[in-house]
């Protein structure tokens, strides 16, 4: 199939490699404010498995073209619009896709891949100019650190679509990605697109009342990993995002949960659920500066603090709505200087807060950061911190103060090496 992609999101530039990589013609236009040769260099596209050399090797074999900067091209016949663009850019797509649909002729199928509010799809299907054109909702599943993975052996495909011809060019277009199994769940459009952002809704959701659970669970003098594998155990609860720890963040996952309380403001059904777990969620960010400050009764000035972990998760060089954000400027307003590792997000930290006096950041070794500080702050759950030299690190800590974001250590463990072991709602004694 001949496809153009628009768009410089991760899912613009992961559908551009795999469809092309199975052999379907893709024409990829990233947004003006980030062409080629920017994504080529960013972090987060470099740090993805596999998407950069999928995508330079479409461009070696032909399968796959760029746009160097004159957008969609008039005179090329197309058989699938996909769209995949930011929230921001919803005014741009009905211009993007009067243009192309004016251009074109015969049919034209519209994949909108983006996270827009719901009925968005139906309404871009208005600017297809009728005459069978159709326009479905394709919900974007794709999990940054493993973008490529979650697109080429899909767990599922939520596809929002009224038409049968409509469907079936989009299982055609995807046939080399659904061969195992079907794992295309198909309902209308307006319902695919809510429950993007319902879903969104609900892990964060099982993310906040955890933590809530491990603040209870702190003034009972219970330690929460139990309460937490009792929980996980029960058949209609499950483990998964059933973790408490210092708050969420990202671009995708914080943006969407925003995007789902606009569609509630907009219906004038306000959700004070929904707001509580943003309150719960910015509270947590500043969860481990609370315990600093209680460590040491609220003197903190002139103290040194080492944080291993910047992105907003593990595999990202990401920090958008990242707790670290949050935590840096707690921490600076009561003149506590910051060592912070991170192995991949220190260019992105750097571009965001600048020089600042009070910080020092590393991406080597990350037991730099901890020379002559004071206490560690665990932030972000990368794997090689997850084992440390206990005994070098318990030399370094002036404090021997560990808090750890992510409950990641075995407090008993961390305490028989002399540390003082300060989680989310975990004990170091039984």
């Amino acid at each position: 199939m001949r496809v153009q992609i628009h768009g410089s999101e991760l899912a613009a530039a992961t559908a551009a490699a795999a469809l092309s990589w199975v052999g379907h013609q893709v024409r990829w236009v990233p947004h003006a404010s980030m062409r080629w040769p920017a994504l080529q260099a960013a972090d987060w596209l470099r740090r993805e498995p596999d998407l950069l050399e999928r995508l330079e090797e479409g461009l070696e074999q032909g399968t796959l073209s760029l746009a160097n900067g004159e957008g969609s091209n008039p005179g090329e016949a197309i058989d699938i619009l996909w769209l995949a663009l930011s929230p921001e850019q919803r005014e741009e797509a009905d211009e993007l896709v009067t243009e192309v649909a004016g251009s074109q002729q015969g049919a034209l199928i519209l994949i909108n891949n983006s996270t827009f509010p719901v009925g968005e799809t139906e309404r871009l299907e208005t600017r297809l100019g009728g005459n069978g054109r159709r326009a479905v909702a394709l919900v974007d599943m794709i999990e940054e650190g493993r973008a490529w993975a979650s697109f080429t052996r899909p767990g599922r495909w939520l596809l929002g679509c009224d038409d049968e011809h409509a469907e079936a060019q989009v299982r055609e277009l995807l046939r080399a990605f659904n061969r195992r199994r079907d794992v295309m769940q198909l309902m209308p459009r307006r319902a695919a697109e809510l429950t993007k952002l319902a879903t969104i809704g609900m892990l964060a959701t099982r993310i906040s009342y955890m933590n809530e659970i491990a603040g209870l669970a702190d003034s009972l003098g219970v330690d929460v990993e139990f309460v937490r594998q009792g929980m996980g155990a029960d058949s209609r609860i499950g483990y998964e995002y059933l973790y408490p720890g210092c708050g969420f963040g990202g671009p995708h996952f914080s943006r969407d949960l925003m995007r789902l309380a606009d569609v509630q403001e907009a219906s004038g059904r306000q959700s004070a659920l929904l707001e509580q777990v943003l309150d719960i969620n910015e509270q947590k960010k500043e969860t481990l500066f609370r315990k600093l400050w209680t460590h040491f009764h609220g003197q903190l000035e002139g103290r040194t603090v080492a944080i291993w972990g910047a992105a907003f998760k593990p595999g990202s060089a990401r920090i958008d709505h990242a707790p670290v954000l949050t935590l840096l400027r707690a921490l600076w307003a009561q003149g506590v200087r910051v060592q912070l590792h991170d192995p991949a997000a220190v260019p992105a930290l750097r571009a965001e807060v600048g020089d600042h006096p009070l910080l020092s950041l590393f991406d080597g070794d990350p037991y730099a950061a901890c020379e002559n500080a004071d206490a560690l702050m665990l932030v972000t759950e990368w794997k090689h911190y997850w084992n440390p030299d206990w005994s070098r690190l318990a030399g370094l800590l002036n404090e021997k103060l560990l808090l750890d974001g992510r409950n990641i250590y075995d407090p008993a463990h961390v305490a028989s090496w002399g540390l003082v072991y300060r989680g989310i709602g975990r004990r170091a004694e039984p």
